[in-house]
């Protein structure tokens, strides 16, 4: 194996100069074997030193160059290999006349066998002897082993005769598998030979069908584990779906069926096109050169391509930031595509297994079915759609997208060789097909008509007949969004949200979505929101904001699917705002009826809200599984509840008077026990913001708490609100500078997400606060945690804890999310509300943040009634609501310029303490 390497073979490893070294090395010892193992391991360890060295510097000025790579660690593996059995066999254990029991092969098994070696992989060893093992060939693989562990090598191995090597082969695939791929590499050759043509004859001949059945198992399995996704943004480049085990299993089978040793063997054998096997060629090459420089950067065997060495290795390989997206996102999103590609090789292999009976065919269940009579122009193969006429059907471009629709009429998958069909003529979707209003009539279709389009779109993109039919959509396919809060690649997160809108129409998430599932059994325009799902994100990408930049895309590309002007219009506007009722929801005070009013004023009708309500909740549910909770479905029902009610019964209705009215009233019918005059001392000692801003829950919390309550004494509430997934915390207490600070800062200490605050003085000279906060997995606390929550909010409040100075611990960056890249955008709103200035700061999250940004705003006398906190991953926004010292609104420039200072100096100050 000295061919095809990165750099040449001397550099890496001069066999002949290290066989002279050796036998030097072996003379100056004068027989003492010590010094002779201590010499020869320092020549084996500066030489493999030197090649790897070298082997890096070729790969860093040729970073896609992975097959010369891998062949390079093979041949330094071998050369290191070779040389310890001459130290040992030959030096150390001479045996001047060998018996015929006394012979020793060495040979390379598995990935090694395969000669696919990156920077750390394992090193499998078989040693092979005629019959049972000797003492002789006990003493030379013991000196081997203890030799190669030295040099760091981490070595699998095992002992046998060909006898238990069939006999294990029988009983465990992955041994099976293993011996598929031996290699000869040192010692008796002829030995080598004979277990070769031994597991041929009597151990892989006729047992094809079994083979297969167990990889494909063993490859379902590990998907399931690696999280059944091609798209996840952490993928395994080892045993994530679409990495290189499946590759390498496409290779074990066909090399156990076909019995070739090269998959370009395959194109002959018909399974494979040239096109194709130059595809399956560039996905190997990108995958092993993103796996040897994940181990270079990690300097051990790593497989996961983590947040921060996405960044590392997408570096390394020479992706730069360009068009409005990093380096990092252009990497990704060639990874993604090369998965896919493998997805689709692996595919066209299978259905080769199938046609040759290797691979098991339906089951009975599948086979008894009631089956649906085919549609002109169709068969169906092995319980799959296939096409009857393959000229006929590229005769017709409709067909191209009439096979998908006659797939999900039947509930048939496509047949592979129908995908590859397809995959080879791509080209025929023309302009002429995409202005078709036949052609659009059945995109639709698919859409609407058949109750499942997630299905049908995911088998269209993943073969790319979506983007070739809507070049718009081209551009998100597998683009990834380099956060933690997206769990998908952008054309991924789209299904998942259309697959979230099916299932709300279909009903099935009633119990969850109750306010989007009626809407849905309403007067709802179904091909609007459908359309407007698809078009979403489709400006995503780009420097421009994805929102205006995709409305201008709605613009053209709604007409041209068949909608009406009207219904173009709705599209256009729904994608312009799809993120508006979210980001009202999650980072404004609802409460505040200003809120309500500007948003009621954009949305203008009810119509449009209904709408709006259903992509919203559907673009949250698509984001990822863990994303959606109680808390973001009762602000958006708040919100719809509210903005429904202001459309109906005029802007005016939504106003501090009428809120205030209603909630003393709810409150006076919570208290039946309080008397008059108890109640009337209650709602007088308490301003008018008090009275809107506040759930019922928490004014009776309150009432309890401020009842008789000395100036000495700090009063608690810690309670589950299910409604809205958090813990909700109450306190009353004497009012004074910085409580706001403060309860923050006890919060952050013992781990606590503040999700919403609200904080009012009375008359009367109480601070009533209340903090809704979640656990670091976004959950309420359990009862039995929340002894300590109170305690540190205790010691914190009376002094006995300082938060800045305990926070500095704990507040730090984990080292997969040091690579995200969030700037600093802090506006000043005095508009969005009545009486207070709306202050927003987007930033990056940390545990202190909240605290820091209290505290600033504190120091600068700055009264902070609310804060609505919205997390998206490595991203929040704070809004805070506030007033001067003076109780006014800050209309100056030079206040909000010297604010604004104070509070990027805080964010910084906090993200250097947090790298650190």
């Amino acid at each position: 194996m000295t061919k095809d390497l990165i750099c040449p073979a001397e550099e890496i490893f001069d066999r002949a100069a290290i066989d002279q070294a050796i036998a030097a090395a072996f003379e100056a010892a004068e027989g003492n074997s010590s010094d002779f193992r201590k010499s020869s391991f320092k020549l084996l360890m500066e030489a493999q030193k030197a090649g790897r060295a070298a082997i890096a510097e070729g790969l860093a000025k040729a970073p896609f160059k992975a097959r010369e790579t891998t062949h390079a660690y093979t041949y330094l593996t071998d050369s290191i290999v070779i040389a310890v059995l001459k130290i040992a066999a030959e030096y150390i254990h001479p045996l001047s006349t060998p018996t015929e029991g006394e012979k020793l092969s060495v040979l390379a098994v598995g990935g090694y066998g395969r000669g696919d070696m990156a920077p750390f992989s394992d090193v499998d060893l078989l040693f092979l002897t005629p019959y049972k093992i000797t003492p002789w060939a006990e003493s030379v693989i013991e000196t081997m082993l203890y030799l190669l562990w030295d040099l760091r090598m981490k070595v699998g191995h095992a002992s046998r005769t060909i006898a238990d090597c069939l006999r294990l082969g029988k009983e465990d695939f992955t041994i099976r598998t293993s011996l598929l791929e031996q290699r000869y590499l040192a010692g008796d050759e002829p030995l080598s030979n004979k277990l070769h043509d031994r597991l041929r004859d009597d151990l892989f001949k006729s047992t094809g069908r079994e083979f297969i059945a167990a990889k494909l198992e063993e490859r379902d399995l590990r998907h399931e584990k690696q999280g059944g996704q091609r798209y996840v943004v952490e993928p395994n480049v080892k045993e994530g779906k679409g990495g290189l085990r499946d590759l390498q299993s496409m290779f074990w089978i066909a090399k156990y069926v076909h019995g070739v040793d090269d998959a370009a063997d395959l194109v002959p054998l018909g399974v494979f096109t040239r096109e194709e096997y130059e595809m399956l060629v560039r996905a190997e090459d990108f995958l092993w050169a993103t796996r040897c420089h994940l181990h270079l950067v990690t300097n051990r065997p790593t497989e996961q391509l983590t947040f921060d060495l996405q960044v590392e290795v997408a570096s390394r390989m020479g992706y730069v930031d360009t068009g409005g997206r990093r380096g990092v996102e252009h990497f990704m999103q060639d990874y993604f595509r090369h998965a896919t590609s493998v997805g689709d090789l692996t595919r066209i292999f299978l259905t080769s297994l199938e046609a040759s009976h290797n691979k098991p065919g339906p089951s009975l269940a599948t086979l008894f079915r009631r089956r649906k009579k085919l549609r002109d122009g169709y068969k169906e193969i092995n319980n799959r759609l296939a096409i009857l006429d393959e000229d006929a059907f590229l005769s017709d471009p409709l067909n191209f997208l009439r096979l998908f629709d006659e797939a999900l009429r039947t509930g048939l998958l496509i047949h592979p060789d129908a995908m590859r069909l397809v995959v080879g003529n791509l080209d025929r979707i023309d302009d002429n097909l995409r202005n078709s209003k036949e052609a659009n009539k059945i995109f639709l279709g698919l859409l609407l008509k058949r109750g499942n389009p997630e299905r049908a779109l995911r088998r269209m993109n993943e073969l790319g007949v979506l983007g070739a039919f809507m070049p718009e959509f081209a551009p998100i396919v597998a683009m990834m969004q380099f956060n933690m809060y997206h769990s998908y690649t952008v054309d991924e997160h789209t299904i998942q949200c259309i697959s979230q809108m099916a299932q709300i129409e279909r009903q099935e998430l009633t119990e969850p979505l109750p306010l989007a599932s009626s809407i849905f059994e309403g007067d709802v325009n179904r091909k609007v929101l459908y359309v407007a799902m698809l078009l979403h994100d489709i400006g995503k990408g780009r420097p421009e904001d994805h929102s205006i930049l995709g409305a201008q895309i709605a613009r053209r590309v709604a007409p041209r699917l068949g909608l009406k002007k009207e219904e173009c219009e709705t599209v256009e506007w729904l994608v312009r705002y799809h993120l508006l009722m979210s980001d009202v929801a999650q980072k404004r005070d609802i409460s505040d009826p200003r809120t309500v009013r500007d948003f009621a004023k954009v949305v203008k009708n009810r119509k449009r809200l209904d709408l709006l309500t259903i992509l919203t909740v559907c673009d949250i549910r698509g984001v990822g599984p863990d994303t959606w909770n109680n808390w973001k479905a009762m602000l958006l029902r708040q919100l719809h509840a509210e903005t429904a009610r202001a459309l109906e019964h005029g802007l005016e209705e939504i106003n501090r008077e009428t809120r205030g009215n209603e909630a003393r009233k709810a409150l006076r019918a919570a208290l039946p026990d309080w008397s008059e005059a108890a109640f009337k001392r209650e709602t007088k000692r308490h301003y008018p913001p008090y009275w809107t801003g506040l759930p019922l829950q928490a004014h009776a919390i309150f009432a309890e708490l401020l009842k008789d309550i000395p100036d000495d004494e700090i009063r608690i509430d810690l309670k589950l609100d299910a409604d809205r997934d958090a813990t909700r915390a109450c306190f009353a207490m004497a009012d004074h500078p910085g409580i706001f600070a403060r309860l923050a800062g006890a919060l952050a200490l013992v781990g606590a997400n503040v999700v919403d605050a609200r904080t009012y003085t009375s008359k009367d000279g109480y601070a009533t606060a209340v903090f809704w906060v979640q656990d670091a997995e976004g959950h309420p606390y359990e009862e039995s945690r929340l002894p300590r929550l109170r305690s540190m909010i205790g010691k914190t409040l009376k002094g006995e804890v300082l938060a800045g100075q305990a926070l500095k611990d704990k507040d730090k960056f984990k080292k997969r999310e040091k690579a995200f890249r969030v700037p600093t955008h802090i506006t000043f709103d005095n508009e969005g509300s009545e009486i207070y200035t709306i202050i927003e700061v987007d930033t990056r999250d940390r545990p202190g943040l909240l605290y820091d940004l209290s505290r600033t705003l504190s120091n600068a006398n700055v009264y902070i009634s609310s804060a609505v906190i919205a997390t998206y991953g490595e991203q929040v926004v704070d809004s805070f609501y506030v007033k001067d010292m003076f109780g006014l609104k800050f209309h100056s420039a030079s206040k909000r310029e010297g604010l604004e200072k104070k509070l990027r100096e805080a964010i910084d100050k906090g993200v250097e303490r947090a790298i650190a």
